[in-house]
C-alpha cells in the first residue's frame, strides 16, 4: 500500500471514530447477477441475469467516488461474465484506478481465465478441498486450480464461505493458499442464512471450532487475511450491524452494508467477517485497529 493511501485511510478512520461519522469508505458495484454456476449456498444468482450497461456502471462508480468511497469492489453473479459494448471487466478495473479509487478488488468464482494484474486483490471463491468444493459448486475445482496456475499476477485471495458442507475443510484451504504462488491470502466468512439456505448455517459451537482452526493456521504461518481479534464477536454475533462505512450499488439502488439488509432479521445473523472487522474498527476497538493495520499493510 502506498504511504499516501495509508494516510488517507488513517485520516478517515480517526475522523470516523472521533466524530462517529457514518460516511462510507468501501463500496461494491454489482455488475451483473448472471452466473454460470448454481452454488448450493447462494441466494443471489440469476435473479434477473441482467448484464448492466457500461455507462450505468461508470455512473455508479462516479457516484460512489463522490460519496467518499476509495475502496471499490466489483461483484456479481460472476463478474467475468460482464462484457458490454466491447468493454470487459479489466476495462472497469483500469477505469476505477484512473478515476482515483485507491484499492480496487474483484470477486469471482474462478472458473474463467484470470487476467487482472491491475486489481489489488481478486477474491476467488474456494469452498474446501476438491470433494467439498465440488459438492457446493459443481465440478469446478480442477478448472479453478488451472486458472490460478495460469493467472497473470499473484493478487489472488481465496474467499471461503464456511457452511455445514465444508466446515471441516478450513485447514485444507489454508494449506492450499500456502502452496500456490499466485495466491496471496485466504479470507473467510460464515454462511449468512438467507431463508432458502438456512439449513447450511453453523451453530455457535461450530463457529467457535472453525475460528480455533483459523487462528491456529494463522499462527502457523498460513496467509489468513481475517482478524483473530474479531472472532469472539463473530462467534456470538455480537458486533454492530449494519456497517455504515460500506455500501452496495446494484442497478442504481444503494444499500447500506449489503444487499442482505433488505431481508428481515438477516443482519442479526450476519456471517461476513469484514462487516464485523469494519464495524469494530470504526467503534475504536484498539486490538482490531492494530491487527488490521498489520494485516492490510502485509497483503494490500
Amino acid at each position: 500500500m502506498k504511504f499516501s493511501h495509508f494516510l488517507h485511510f488513517a485520516k478517515f478512520g480517526i475522523k470516523t471514530i472521533l466524530f462517529r461519522k457514518k460516511e462510507p469508505i468501501l463500496g461494491t458495484v454489482i455488475v451483473t447477477d448472471k452466473c454460470n454456476l448454481k452454488c448450493k449456498h447462494c441466494s443471489v444468482n440469476n435473479i434477473t441475469a441482467v448484464v448492466h450497461p457500461y455507462d450505468q456502471i461508470i455512473k455508479e462508480m462516479k457516484m460512489l467516488y463522490d460519496m467518499g468511497v476509495r475502496i471499490l469492489f466489483f461483484c456479481g453473479g460472476e463478474t467475468f461474465l460482464w462484457e458490454e459494448g466491447g468493454h470487459t471487466l479489466r476495462d472497469l478495473v483500469i477505469e476505477a484506478k484512473q478515476m482515483g479509487f485507491l484499492i480496487v478488488n474483484v470477486v469471482t468464482n474462478g472458473t474463467y481465465p484470470i487476467n487482472l494484474p491491475e486489481a489489488n486483490l481478486i477474491l476467488l471463491s474456494l469452498d474446501g478441498d476438491r470433494e467439498r468444493h465440488n459438492a457446493i459448486r459443481g465440478d469446478t475445482y480442477d478448472r479453478i486450480m488451472e486458472n490460478i496456475k495460469n493467472a497473470t499476477a499473484n493478487n489472488i485471495c481465496f474467499y471461503m464461505a464456511i457452511n455445514q458442507i465444508n466446515k471441516n475443510a478450513v485447514r485444507d484451504v489454508c494449506e492450499t493458499a500456502k502452496e500456490l504462488p499466485n495466491v496471496k491470502a485466504v479470507s473467510f466468512n460464515f454462511h449468512t442464512p438467507y431463508p432458502d439456505t438456512a439449513d447450511l448455517a453453523l451453530s455457535k459451537e461450530e463457529k467457535a471450532e472453525c475460528c480455533r482452526t483459523i487462528a491456529e493456521m494463522k499462527r502457523g504461518g498460513a496467509p489468513v487475511f481475517n482478524l483473530v481479534s474479531a472472532f469472539p464477536y463473530l462467534i456470538n454475533n455480537s458486533f454492530p450491524t449494519p456497517c455504515h462505512q460500506c455500501v452496495v450499488v446494484e442497478n442504481g439502488k444503494i444499500s447500506t452494508c449489503g444487499r442482505c439488509i433488505d431481508v428481515p432479521g438477516l443482519c442479526e445473523k450476519c456471517g461476513y467477517f469484514f462487516v464485523a472487522e469494519y464495524t469494530l474498527l470504526f467503534k475504536g476497538k484498539l486490538k482490531i485497529v492494530f491487527e488490521m493495520l498489520k494485516t492490510y499493510l502485509k497483503y494490500i
